[in-house]
């Protein structure tokens, strides 16, 4: 078990980083959701090695089940 983690910011320099620092320390998550405005929607970024998270817009997300939110 893991985590829930939404990650607000995720195309910015700090929300890149954010994800690598997670990626390097073996965060326990169980998903993680990239968040962003919505010129961003669609773009992907990076988590770890092989995981590749797609944009979702932070203005409709329903953090209801969301374990932890990160903002940047």
């Amino acid at each position: 078990m893991g985590f829930k983690v939404a990650i607000a910011g995720a195309t910015g320099n700090v929300g890149r980083e954010i994800l690598e620092i997670m990626a390097e320390r073996n965060f326990p998550a169980r998903e993680v959701v990239a968040l962003a405005s919505r010129a961003s929607i669609g773009k992907e970024v990076s988590f770890g090695d092989e995981d590749i998270l797609t944009i979702k817009s932070l203005d409709d997300y329903d953090f209801s089940d969301t374990d932890i939110a990160l903002f940047s």
